[in-house]
């Protein structure tokens, strides 16, 4: 073919989506995998261990052309290398062991959510966060708080997780295929998430109607239990095929601007009468970030669950600040 062909296209010097990563564990590989391979987003992993991400970043490159995409990704040591992201994603962070609750790691998490939120804002000033870091309502709020972003451009990831699991509880429960199933929890990520039937559906067709309580309880307690149970199967680890796709759930809404209604970690300012945290609630997601918080109607139990959540979030916090003042 004639090179001069070449040189009659148009320039391609629009940017790409640009998702950085901190922690190249598991979650955060497997979401560079999810970003790449469905030709969302360049990708950049970012972790402490030097050549962990590089090696990780070049398995992943090496499966381009069979995979079918050319996006970019770099595994770095160095935040520099996040520069102009749009989206950081926070994994980094000790994972649960068999026995552990996630409130036991505020103390190992909390300064290394702080320290990347800030460098990673120091390079990509522009973007959005999203925290996945254990204990993830705490580890949401401090990485705001430490970066003194509009809370709009924070967000936690927990409730499109739970959701998905009991998704996936509700279909295997009644033989049915999960594209029509809809679920929604709200509250924190972990024992004190809250469940709402009435608005957990089958084709438009509340739960209610199609399960009994005992049947209901038994699949919400498996939900909550969800990440227990993966932890204590697997031993040395917990899960994070899940969540990445959680996680890339929520990018895609971002960078797509899709506006999508997902449950997750965002600021409360008055709504659901809490103010001042980050709580598990239904918000529609787009290019800005968090574009509404969704008030549902709730049970007198359901919103007696929620402040019972946000008071045990506000205690955890109030710990994570008291270790912070001891470093």
């Amino acid at each position: 073919m004639n090179s001069s062909v070449f040189s009659q296209l148009p320039p391609t010097d629009r940017p790409q989506p640009r998702v950085s990563i901190v922690g190249a564990g598991k979650v955060g590989s497997t979401l560079a995998q999810r970003l790449t391979e469905k030709n969302l987003a360049d990708a950049v992993l970012l972790d402490v261990v030097e050549g962990w991400p590089q090696g990780v970043a070049l398995d992943l490159m090496q499966a381009r052309g069979l995979e079918g995409h050319d996006r970019q990704i770099v595994g770095t040591n160095d935040y520099v290398d996040t520069a102009n992201s749009d989206i950081v994603v926070i994994t980094a962070g000790r994972p649960r062991l068999p026995g552990m609750d996630r409130s036991d790691l505020i103390e190992t998490n909390a300064k290394i959510v702080i320290d990347a939120a800030k460098r990673s804002i120091e390079y990509s000033p522009n973007a959005i966060l999203i925290v996945v870091t254990n204990p993830l309502d705490v580890m949401t709020y401090l990485a705001w708080h430490a970066t003194q972003l509009p809370p709009h451009r924070v967000v936690g990831m927990a409730g499109v997780l739970d959701s998905a699991r009991l998704q996936t509880f509700i279909s295997l429960e009644l033989g049915v295929s999960t594209q029509d199933v809809q679920a929604m929890v709200l509250g924190n990520h972990g024992q004190q998430m809250i469940p709402v039937p009435q608005y957990c559906t089958v084709k438009g067709i509340p739960i209610t109607e199609l399960l009994n309580a005992t049947e209901i309880d038994r699949l919400i307690d498996r939900t909550r239990n969800g990440g227990t149970e993966i932890v204590e199967l697997m031993q040395r680890g917990g899960a994070y095929f899940a969540p990445a796709s959680s996680i890339y759930w929520m990018v895609e809404s971002i960078l797509a601007d899709r506006s999508r209604l997902v449950s997750a970690a965002a600021y409360l300012q008055g709504e659901y009468g809490i103010d001042g945290l980050f709580l598990g609630v239904p918000c529609r997601l787009g290019r800005q970030g968090v574009r509404q918080i969704v008030e549902l109607s709730l049970t007198t139990a359901q919103h007696a669950a929620l402040e019972k959540a946000a008071t045990e979030v506000r205690r955890n916090i109030k710990n994570a600040e008291r270790v912070l003042e001891r470093i």
